[in-house]
């Protein structure tokens, strides 16, 4: 089940600007997502997950979004969702979209021509569909002006992939930003500006890279990608995703992230997160939990 997305939900960290752009919300039977986990898995956590990231029936309430990022130097676009008009994607609802993301972002104050950087988090369908459009028949390049940051490891794993989803992303958001020469090849540790730089949190991708904001190497929020997609994980870090590359990586990874920023000062903005979306961990009662 998909909604209409919903107002356009700002953050700031200093003179840093931060607004999410919504793709699609979908309701999923946990089953979709994780290891030998069904409804029931939610029921220790309903009272503080729903009724934002649990539905009425127990289906994990799925934001699929954009973060725009605004720096004093740049603006900076982190992962670019579905997109429309894509084929092959494995989920029936995500093909032949024809969205309204566009005319979303332009309410965020933002054109495609405004963008300075694209990065995708990792490379999967719902995080770099948003990278190209149609054009005659074409897939070109949706932000004309952008350097599309690609991670050198990321794209080892999965330029001689054979799996079909994978390979109708490749295709269609990948192959073409290469060919129109706009990628800027980058590693772990790049650093955008000195407001906004890469985490490596490797697991469920080789080369999967969440997103710090900040300044002076402090970082007041964290872009998560899909190190967790689910807030229950926060609760649950053991918890493994089906889609992991490396699940005991994936489990390693979230677990040594939820330890160092329990009880910080530091904003958890979830990629998948639904609204309110950013959240603070903290620890109640010895179990790991959200505020907002």
């Amino acid at each position: 089940m998909s909604t209409h997305p919903p107002a356009i939900q700002r953050f700031e960290f200093g003179d840093i600007q931060v607004a999410k752009v919504v793709d699609t919300i979908d309701s999923f039977s946990p089953k979709v997502l994780y290891v030998d986990r069904d409804r029931s898995a939610f029921d220790p956590h309903l009272d503080w997950l729903q009724p934002h990231f649990v539905d009425a029936n127990r289906g994990m309430l799925l934001s699929i979004h954009t973060y725009v990022v605004k720096t004093r130097h740049h603006t900076v676009l982190v992962d670019t969702c579905i997109g429309n008009h894509k084929q092959g994607s494995g989920f029936a609802q995500w093909n032949d979209r024809n969205g309204n993301y566009l005319a979303d972002l332009a309410a965020a104050g933002c054109t495609p021509e405004d963008i300075d950087y694209v990065f995708c988090t990792h490379m999967h369908v719902d995080h770099t569909g948003w990278n190209t459009r149609l054009h005659d028949g074409r897939w070109v390049p949706t932000f004309p002006r952008a350097k599309y940051l690609f991670n050198r490891r990321e794209w080892a794993c999965w330029q001689d992939t054979t799996n079909d989803y994978d390979r109708a992303t490749l295709t269609q958001n990948i192959l073409p930003i290469i060919e129109a020469g706009q990628v800027q090849w980058v590693d772990n540790a790049w650093q955008i500006d000195d407001q906004i730089w890469l985490l490596p949190t490797p697991g469920h991708t080789p080369g999967h890279c969440s997103v710090a904001l900040g300044r002076s190497n402090t970082a007041q929020a964290i872009i998560t990608g899909d190190m967790m997609i689910h807030p229950v994980q926060i609760a649950e870090p053991q918890w493994q995703q089906s889609a992991d590359h490396d699940k005991a990586l994936a489990v390693a990874t979230r677990s040594r992230f939820i330890d160092d920023h329990c009880d910080r000062d530091v904003m958890i903005l979830g990629t998948h997160f639904n609204t309110p979306t950013g959240v603070f961990i903290v620890e109640r009662g010895g179990q790991r939990r959200i505020r907002f």
